[in-house]
């Protein structure tokens, strides 16, 4: 299984010589929904037949992961969360959306909430699932309790060493992000595993330089954002594992601060929440695109 059963696939440039394949199904209100990782638009195999019923719903993969392009990171903005935003908006707007609604867990969410930052106008609900914005994230991983998060370091050093690493123990490396973040190992068949990790393996480089992102310019968009007081002015809704608890911060505050009109909740699947809880996150978004 490569794609979602019963979507189109499509195929779509967006930023010069860079194009992005997305699954395409349904009609109605559209919804676009971003993947994290080391996954792939798959992630949301029963999220997106499931609200398809109603919607249109895109699920691309992006810039630097599964099939769509992957370019060499000649700059820190190649894959900045505000290139990889305005990926998804030229997407949809190629699709034939000039406004949707966003849906995105972990790395998608950032992409999302920067998104949401970047085109407020194009983005007319939110979601986050299962993390913090980039400027928070950093602000609240400290001492120990940081090793939970060894990866975000491993990926910030300069480009070399972390690819070679990762790229001699490639299976193993992405493998033991789908053991340690599911709370059911069994929402991740066979199948599906081997399709993440042979896309991921395929992508090391572009995979590395979007998380090196994440520790530069990235910080550098939120900071600014946050002195000059920009927040995200559509409805937001945020489903989070409980980890403020265990590491010592509120989440419901941190996002708080970004989205006036926020609805968070917690929940007790595991990080991949879309597989393992699909009904719970089917009902999120729903509800939120109804506000």
């Amino acid at each position: 299984m490569s794609t979602i059963p019963g979507f189109t696939p499509h195929r779509v440039p967006v930023d010069g010589d860079v194009a992005l394949s997305a699954a395409v199904g349904g009609s109605g209100r559209p919804i676009v929904l971003l993947h994290g990782f080391p996954q792939t638009h798959l992630m949301w195999r029963h999220v997106a037949a499931d609200l398809a019923a109603d919607h249109t719903v895109i699920c691309p993969d992006l810039r630097g992961y599964g099939d769509s392009d992957k370019p060499a990171a000649r700059s820190a903005d190649t894959y900045s969360k505000r290139t990889m935003a305005a990926d998804v908006v030229a997407l949809a707007r190629a699709l034939g959306h000039e406004r949707f609604a966003l849906v995105g867990h972990d790395r998608g969410a950032l992409v999302a909430f920067r998104a949401g930052l970047d085109h407020p106008s194009t983005i007319t609900h939110l979601a986050s699932l299962d993390v913090l914005p980039t400027l928070d994230m950093w602000d609240v991983l400290h001492g120990v309790d940081a090793a939970v998060a060894y990866h975000l370091y491993l990926m910030a050093q300069p480009p070399g060493l972390p690819e070679r690493m990762i790229e001699a123990s490639a299976d193993a490396f992405f493998g033991s992000f789908l053991d340690a973040w599911a709370g059911d190992q069994g929402a991740v068949p066979p199948e599906v595993r081997a399709h993440y990790l042979a896309a991921s393996r395929a992508a090391v480089p572009s995979i590395v330089a979007d998380y090196r992102a994440s520790a530069g310019i990235d910080v550098a968009h939120d900071r600014a954002d946050r002195a000059a007081g920009r927040r995200l002015s559509m409805p937001v809704t945020v489903v989070q594992q409980d980890w403020g608890a265990a590491l010592g911060y509120d989440a419901a505050a941190l996002w708080g601060a970004w989205a006036p009109d926020l609805v968070h909740r917690t929940t007790t699947a595991g990080h991949f929440m879309a597989e393992e809880a699909p009904g719970e996150i089917v009902k999120a978004v729903r509800e939120l695109v109804n506000r």
